[in-house]
């Protein structure tokens, strides 16, 4: 496996990245902090995960927030 020391996101899947936001905000919270309709409409990690998947611009909203929180709790 190569290593990656530039790339903080590096061994971390999309699900582990939403799960700790979930444990750091609520739904409503996410969707206030990063506007896509995923996480106000029946929001679900599944339903997330899949719209995530397929939209790059709102994966990197939410890897972006992920990035930010982490360093702020660490």
């Amino acid at each position: 496996m190569l290593m990656q020391p530039n790339n903080p996101l590096h061994g971390i899947n999309l699900e582990n990245i939403l799960t700790y936001l979930l444990e750091h905000f609520t739904w409503e919270e996410l969707h206030s902090k990063i506007r896509i309709n995923c996480f106000c409409n029946n929001p679900s990690i599944q339903s997330s995960l899949k719209f995530l998947r397929k939209t790059p611009w709102a994966r990197k909203k939410v890897e972006n927030l992920y990035l930010r929180t982490k360093s702020k709790y660490l």
